[in-house]
């Protein structure tokens, strides 16, 4: 029987009781000096008696207790970090098998989550400057759905990205693309699509704020979907901007992750971002491989990019497309000159917001009244404070331009980047409108080297300079599947498919439709653990 070892829950952090002492005159003066205020000895005693008393409505906060999500009523494994010949592409952060109800539509299906997504009993490690000893005491809402549906959990998969100290922006070794050892898998859900193609899980949950499933799904040869903003409750998962979060499933076929997204959609009532009547049916009941009537919309700028596009990658999306064209979609070009600009709208919300919610915010801010996890808020905070250059190069560059840009210009950016990510939504409408999908390469570049030299320029070029057609839709919210289409020089290409809002059913129905026309692709998967093995086991020279 599995058992649940006591040892891995997270106790309150030592220095969190009790508001404390109300400040003195000397600490609040510093506090005014800051807020660039000049207080006389009159106002500044006034002002401490006042502060001291308003400090009472916090006292009676520490005898109050939130109705929290409760810790799993049901006995679990705390599982174990993964062994080296179970691991060669360095996929997994954890492994465990937490066994689900005895029927449902996940019965005897293995499914994986993203180290940054909480399983209760489990340890954390997803990136964030959150220490290696936090357990969170209860389960993600996905985690709970994936259950509920008869799933078993079979481990936690490796967040790309997670520390600094072998200077290639990690702690542990970083993932390896299952066709190439000496390509980066992709994004930071990059450890999701080694697992698939290992054969070790069946269908796994990552994240994606700006392109961190369909990227991983393009280059390491996989279906990943970032749904409708929102569609799928964030609730127990680290968050980086909340107006960027999604999460969402990755699998080796497009039904897969129609079932998955089936099982974890809708409101929980937690996340304060999702529709209050959302509500959601079979996505499978649409993949029907059925094109006729379908109009696809072939987006110009998403084809040619300066400095990025290959010529074999536009190439084998371009090809993807004819397929669909034979397959019965008519099928048009169109252009949203706008989409060009959308990585540097997409780069001003990022950065600024990820710095107040993740490193000043320490995962939670204010105006937010959907669930906190009050423990795992805590630990990031101490974590941050007391082990700041565990924070990967691409943390501390966002930290720096974020701190930056708020000391110099405000949120003057941030703000006018979300207007100007409202009108980019629009205009994709404005075509979404006339057509059923957007198609255009998930990323106009092969898998990447994941040789680095070790500098801070290098790993953040790496990590952020293949967003390009990815982190437009991020901002705006559209459901976007990536989808295997091509091989070109031994590495998969991804074809993404880009519906409205809340019309998840047609990317999935198009892209589902696509994979039978597609077949089998022309180089065999790497889908058997031991072919994977000898390939990720080869050193990187």
């Amino acid at each position: 029987m599995n058992t649940f070892d006591e040892r891995f829950l997270s106790d309150r952090p030592e220095g969190t009781p009790g508001s404390g002492e109300p400040p003195t005159p000397e600490e609040l003066a510093k506090i005014a000096g800051g807020l660039g205020l000049s207080l006389t000895a009159e106002q500044l005693a006034e002002y401490t008696a006042l502060v001291a008393r308003g400090m009472s409505a916090y006292a009676r906060l520490d005898e109050l207790n939130p109705v929290s999500p409760a810790f799993p009523g049901r006995l679990r494994d705390p599982g174990r970090a993964p062994r080296t010949d179970e691991d060669p592409c360095h996929g997994w952060a954890w492994r465990c098998s937490i066994r689900g109800a005895s029927d449902g539509p996940l019965a005897g299906r293995r499914v994986a989550v993203k180290d940054n997504i909480a399983v209760a009993g489990l340890p954390m490690r997803p990136g964030a400057p959150l220490p290696e000893s936090f357990v969170p005491r209860a389960d993600a809402t996905v985690v709970t759905r994936l259950l509920d549906a008869g799933a078993e959990i079979v481990g936690k998969t490796a967040a790309f990205g997670a520390g600094a100290e072998d200077g290639a922006g990690t702690a542990a070794p970083e993932p390896r693309n299952p066709y190439a050892p000496d390509r980066l898998p992709g994004g930071t859900s990059g450890g999701n699509a080694v697992v698939i193609a290992a054969g070790q899980a069946d269908l796994t949950l990552g994240t994606d704020h700006g392109g961190s499933i369909r990227v991983p799904a393009a280059w390491s040869g996989c279906v990943g979907l970032k749904p409708t903003f929102a569609l799928v409750p964030y609730t127990g998962i680290v968050p980086v901007e909340r107006t960027l979060d999604h999460v969402g499933p990755m699998a080796a076929t497009v039904a897969d992750c129609a079932l998955l997204l089936e099982v974890t959609a809708g409101g929980d009532g937690l996340d304060s971002r999702q529709r209050i009547d959302l509500g959601v049916g079979s996505f499978r009941g649409f993949l029907d491989g059925d094109l006729g009537g379908v109009r696809v919309a072939v987006l110009r700028e998403g084809f040619g990019i300066p400095g990025v596009s290959e010529p074999d990658v536009d190439a084998a999306a371009l090809d993807a497309v004819d397929s669909l064209a034979a397959g019965g979609a008519r099928v048009e070009e169109v252009s949203v000159p706008m989409h060009r600009d959308g990585l540097a709208i997409w780069n001003a919300i990022a950065v600024q917001g990820a710095t107040d919610l993740a490193m000043r915010g320490d995962t939670t801010t204010t105006n937010w009244d959907g669930h906190v996890d009050l423990d795992m808020m805590e630990r990031h905070r101490l974590g941050r404070l007391e082990n700041p250059q565990a924070l990967s190069p691409a943390l501390v560059f966002t930290a720096l331009l974020g701190t930056y840009m708020s000391q110099r210009h405000g949120h003057r950016y941030y703000a006018k980047a979300q207007n100007l990510a409202r009108e980019l939504r629009r205009q994709y409408t404005s075509v979404l409108e006339r057509f059923d999908v957007l198609a255009l390469p998930t990323v106009g570049m092969k898998a990447v080297s994941r040789r680095t030299d070790g500098s801070a320029t290098q790993i953040v070029d790496r990590m952020l300079g293949n967003l390009h057609n990815t982190a437009p839709f991020s901002m705006t919210g559209n459901p976007a599947l990536s989808i295997p289409c091509a091989f070109s020089e031994g590495l998969p290409v991804g074809l993404m498919l880009v519906g409205r809002p809340y019309d998840d059913e047609a990317v999935l129905r198009v892209g589902h439709a696509y994979e039978r026309l597609r077949g089998p692709l022309s180089r065999a998967a790497a889908s058997e653990p031991a072919d994977l093995a000898s390939v990720c086991e080869r050193p990187v020279s």
